[in-house]
């Protein structure tokens, strides 16, 4: 009984396989040519335009990643209070600064300000007062720099400027310029006058500057400068 089954199974195949041949060949006498098979091209269309379509979103995505990246660097080198440049975002502009003056033989002064009593003034009135005291001095220090010049805040109560082609002279004046204008500043938190001051103490720059070394050397003068000027009152706090 099962020899039977196998050869009407093997039949059966046989028949099928005979009759697309027979269907093959009746093609073939009417077209002249062989049957093909069906064409494939617009399946094939739309994997290259998926393909294309997942390139584009990719780059998209990496110009968005870029972005950000840049942005964070940017965060990362600004002092979020006062939208400058903080130690690290003023010590890269020093770093290029010093290489473009080595390389084309140009010059320039670094300045290292440290405001005075300005805790005095947190402790009186509270750190948004001293806020308020730092944006003015910000405020004062861009005003009388040019768009070349960099102001950066190395921290706390001190700032950095980065002036190009100055000489020794016209450095040592411009921070004084500096310490008058601040000096001048007047502020009123709770119905009394308040002023504030700085102390500056300059370094030159040039092809043979060690951006470090600048930066000792002007924060040295610093404290030279605020030395002579500690005989000035701390503080002044006068009624309204």
């Amino acid at each position: 009984m099962k020899k039977p089954r196998r050869a009407s199974a093997a039949k059966a195949k046989t028949g099928r396989k005979t009759s697309t041949d027979r269907s093959k060949a009746a093609l073939k006498r009417l077209t002249g040519r062989p049957a093909r098979p069906p064409r494939r091209a617009a399946s094939g269309d739309d994997g290259a335009r998926d393909v294309r379509a997942t390139i584009r979103g990719l780059r998209t995505k990496l110009r968005e990643a870029q972005r950000r990246v840049a942005e964070l660097e940017a965060a990362a080198d600004t002092d979020f209070l006062l939208a400058i440049p903080n130690r690290r975002g003023f010590e890269r502009e020093l770093a290029r600064a010093i290489a473009y003056m080595k390389r084309y033989r140009a010059s320039g002064a670094l300045i290292v300000l440290d405001v005075d009593r300005l805790k005095p003034i947190n402790d009186s009135f509270g750190h948004a007062a001293g806020d308020e005291v730092l944006k003015a001095i910000v405020a004062t220090l861009t005003r009388q720099v040019r768009a070349s010049d960099v102001v950066g805040r190395l921290g706390g109560d001190e700032f950095a400027l980065l002036l190009w082609n100055l000489t020794e002279t016209d450095a040592k004046a411009k921070a004084a310029a500096f310490e008058q204008a601040i000096d001048e500043l007047s502020f009123v938190f709770r119905g009394q006058h308040v002023t504030a001051g700085a102390s500056a103490g300059v370094a030159l720059l040039g092809a043979q500057s060690d951006a470090g070394r600048a930066l000792e050397e002007a924060d040295a003068a610093m404290y030279v400068r605020k030395a002579c000027r500690r005989h000035e009152p701390r503080i002044r706090l006068i009624g309204s």
